[in-house]
């Protein structure tokens, strides 16, 4: 081998020897410096992880809470929504009873059954046997309120659990107020129901009709007006 090719590999060893010395050594220091700093900071790291250890737990604890203020939020939701039930309910039968007792106005689908003395009265019977009685009134008021009519009226006078009515030769008195005839009878409620009722074979109607008394049943939007306690009390 000639002496030129032999120095110039002799450089080159000797320049990858240099480069791997200085390469180890600078290794070789950071790994300290590494060390010496993680030992320094170790007392920092650790404070800085019981710091995070503590705040998972408080965070945790914070968890808890909101869960339990859930709940009770949940349970006041609830017992809010039973009681709105229970206040709706109430308003609902408060009205229900306002308007049995009159104090309030009804109006809605139902039926008028108009009873009305008969035309004619053959020469020699009674003229009584021939016009209408408080006894033919009962019977439709009856049927009407047995077959669910929230409301009731004759000749647009309410009737109530207390009125009273009775007939006086050829007009009827209802709670103080004299009616001629015809009677007109409003009632509140299903109309096919009621109608149905009073329709059917042997009812009302066919026993009106046995007693000489003209009925005539139609369906009618009914409205009622409501009743003044000093009306009523007179």
């Amino acid at each position: 081998m000639k002496p030129r090719v032999k120095y110039i590999i002799l450089s080159l060893v000797m320049l990858v020897l240099g480069f791997l010395i200085s390469f180890s050594y600078q290794l070789t220091n950071e790994r300290k410096q590494g060390h010496n700093l993680s030992s320094d900071q170790w007392k920092e790291e650790y404070k800085a992880r019981e710091q995070l250890i503590g705040q998972e737990d408080q965070n945790k604890k914070f968890q808890r809470e909101l869960f339990e203020k859930q709940e009770k939020a949940r349970e006041i939701e609830d017992n809010l929504k039973n009681e709105k039930k229970s206040y709706s309910s109430l308003v609902e039968n408060v009205n229900k009873y306002r308007m049995y007792t009159g104090e309030t106005g009804v109006k809605g689908q139902g039926v008028q059954v108009t009873l009305d003395d008969a035309s004619y009265v053959p020469e020699g019977e009674n003229v009584n046997n021939y016009i209408v009685h408080e006894g033919h009134v009962f019977k439709v008021i009856n049927e009407l309120l047995i077959s669910g009519a929230s409301a009731v009226s004759i000749n647009g006078q309410r009737i109530f659990s207390d009125s009273y009515i009775f007939c006086n030769g050829p007009v009827i008195t209802v709670d103080g107020s004299q009616y001629p005839a015809p009677f007109v009878i409003s009632a509140i409620g299903d109309p096919d129901t009621l109608t149905k009722a009073l329709n059917i074979s042997g009812g009302v109607v066919e026993q009106l009709a046995y007693d000489n008394v003209v009925v005539t049943v139609q369906h009618k939007d009914i409205n009622m007006e409501p009743v003044l306690q000093e009306d009523r009390s007179s």
